[in-house]
């Protein structure tokens, strides 16, 4: 049976925590940082952690 392949895409963009939480990356980051606010900016510029709804399914398609 061959093996299981992961989505290459969302594993460069996904990083496993320690105690095994999904980091992201918040959206809203590329461009037109101008004209949003400086506590908007440091914001987005965080990392978050997935919600556990979310990392079920986004889980099964990382490799393991």
């Amino acid at each position: 049976m061959p093996k299981m392949k992961g989505h290459k895409g969302l594993a460069k963009r996904i990083k496993l925590t320690a105690t095994g939480k999904l980091m992201r990356r918040r959206c809203g980051g590329s461009h037109l940082m101008s004209g949003k606010s400086a506590k908007r900016r440091r914001r987005i510029a965080s990392t978050a952690i997935m919600a556990a709804e979310t990392s079920r399914v986004v889980r099964i398609r990382l490799p393991k």
